[in-house]
């Protein structure tokens, strides 16, 4: 599954990735697909096909029976723990449905916890603040904020230190609509802007409305379907401070 658009050098690639789990319970079945740069691709399913597994797979948080994945052109399957740690650190960002804040540490810390993890200068943590909104709130600690601030102070750590792949789980789970709404276009509108790729996994029909392509993995397989019909989420401009 390959759009004849993707650049020559893809964000994230899945080359013939097979994962079975117990009792011979196929996962994943010569899985191939690619995610370019700029691209924003939602993957959907029913509860238990192996959406969880596709992103842990991906991460190098578990390894396939066989296939390899590769991030930026480097098979993250081929690596020691250590060297794909490295690569998590320097390729990917993360963005969650609980957020995974630091409540010990103020925003600006939160967000630049991927720079200095990468060895660089914090400094960038109040532009990325300032580019989802939250300009001015660098000293704040995270229970100052709403559950929408505190998904927006998790898109800005994901961006900070510029991966080249956003894996998004469920990030708009526990937003009501509105801020939903918000949340995913700032997503958008911020990774398009850095130029990263993003694979987003949800349930939600108006999620799976912001992307590019939307996947349905069954049977082993991701399966290409027409967008969701839309709505007037995409009439909801980010919130800006």
């Amino acid at each position: 599954m390959r759009p004849a658009d993707l650049d020559v050098s893809p964000a994230l690639e899945c080359r013939a990735v097979c994962k079975a789990y117990g009792g011979g319970r196929v996962v994943l079945a010569n899985l191939d697909f690619a995610l370019g740069a700029g691209e924003f691709v939602a993957i959907m399913g029913d509860s238990g096909v192996g959406k969880s597994t596709l992103l842990n797979l991906i991460a190098g948080l578990d390894s396939a029976d066989s296939g390899e994945v590769l991030i930026d052109g480097a098979s993250i399957s081929r690596l020691n723990d250590d060297a794909a740690t490295r690569l998590r650190r320097q390729k990917l960002g993360f963005v969650f449905q609980a957020f995974h804040v630091l409540p010990h540490l103020t925003l600006a810390q939160n967000v630049a916890v991927p720079l200095l993890l990468n060895g660089m200068s914090p400094a960038p943590a109040l532009d990325m603040l300032a580019a989802v909104g939250l300009e001015g709130r660098g000293e704040d600690l995270p229970r100052q904020l709403s559950g929408g601030e505190l998904q927006r102070v998790a898109i800005a750590r994901a961006l900070v230190h510029r991966p080249r792949l956003i894996l998004a789980d469920e990030p708009t789970g526990n937003l009501d609509p509105q801020t939903a709404h918000e949340v995913l276009a700032l997503l958008v509108a911020e990774t398009k802007a850095t130029g990263a790729a993003t694979m987003m996994v949800t349930h939600s029909e108006a999620a799976a409305a912001f992307a590019d392509r939307v996947l349905i993995l069954a049977d082993g397989a991701l399966h290409a379907r027409a967008l969701p019909a839309l709505t007037d989420m995409h009439a909801h401009e980010p919130r800006r401070a």
